[in-house]
């Protein structure tokens, strides 16, 4: 493995384990992150944006149905020494580089108890450190990866730091929306907690969470502190208000465009944006957008 500079956020945890069943019945069998944007699954994207800021350990929270996974970042020897024999050797240099990237690590979530749960089962392995979150089935495209401006962000709070965009006032149902302080402002701004999903007239602010975060080790304490809902789920969100109570908490502005991958339009809207990158696809992408019939 190619040695990277050694980053001061050297872990990264990304929850894998929902149903995805805003794409079903595509995921009744075949897990949402494992989804191609082109010929890359979404999850590679993922990882590679992390790794390319200097994380080295990647812990995946994993549910069942998500073997593939694991999967496609391990070593594969019959399929290199396939390749090998058939003298195809960028594709070859290709899959070995991606069980290269990081070393991974695999935990189970055996029941569906909530996004803060999932990042409750990396405790033993996050350790005592902080470490980067961000969620499998999303992505940003961006000069600079979303992962190190919030690690850049963290080196100059030394907090917790909440990625986050401004959206649309008629967007503002479906996302956690930052709850600034009063006297905040700046790329980087305190904040009081996170609403989750409320009615345009009832948010905070424009900023929603988007992302991932650099959490530090004490987002555990307040997980298992949370209060499950009616269904027995505990929350991100309900992690991070009762950290806020307690210290600082940040929300860093990203520069990036992003990909909600979980929602069908995004999805397709991405993989017409990354073909009309590549180079065997650009043309006759533009040429059927050009005249599809």
């Amino acid at each position: 493995m190619i040695k990277k500079k050694r980053s001061p956020i050297r872990k990264a945890v990304i929850p894998v384990a929902g149903f995805g069943t805003r794409f079903l019945p595509m995921t009744i069998a075949q897990t949402k992150e494992m989804l191609p944007i082109v010929d890359k699954p979404i999850i590679q994207y993922v990882v590679e944006q992390v790794v390319a800021a200097g994380i080295e350990e990647v812990i995946f929270v994993t549910g069942r149905n998500k073997r593939a996974i694991e999967d496609h970042f391990d070593y594969s020897g019959e399929l290199e020494q396939l390749l090998r024999e058939n003298n195809k050797l960028e594709q070859l240099k290709e899959v070995h580089r991606i069980s290269q990237l990081a070393k991974f690590v695999f935990v189970r979530q055996n029941k569906m108890l909530g996004n803060g749960h999932a990042i409750l089962m990396a405790k033993e392995v996050v350790g005592d450190e902080p470490f980067l979150m961000c969620w499998g089935d999303d992505f940003f495209e961006s000069r600079v990866p979303v992962a190190k401006q919030l690690i850049e962000a963290y080196q100059r709070y030394h907090s917790t730091i909440i990625g986050c965009l401004p959206v649309k006032p008629e967007l503002v149902h479906k996302y956690g929306m930052m709850k600034p302080k009063a006297d905040a402002k700046g790329k980087t701004f305190q904040i009081n907690g996170i609403i989750e999903k409320p009615s345009p007239e009832k948010a905070p602010s424009p900023y929603a969470m988007f992302g991932g975060a650099i959490l530090t080790p004490k987002i555990f304490t307040y997980l298992e502190r949370a209060k499950p809902s009616l269904n027995g789920e505990i929350y991100y969100v309900d992690g991070i208000n009762l950290l806020a109570k307690r210290e600082r908490i940040y929300a860093h502005q990203l520069n990036g465009r992003y990909w909600d991958t979980g929602d069908k339009a995004e999805y397709m809207k991405a993989n017409i944006h990354f073909a009309l990158q590549h180079k065997e696809l650009r043309e006759p992408i533009k040429a059927f957008l050009k005249k599809p019939y």
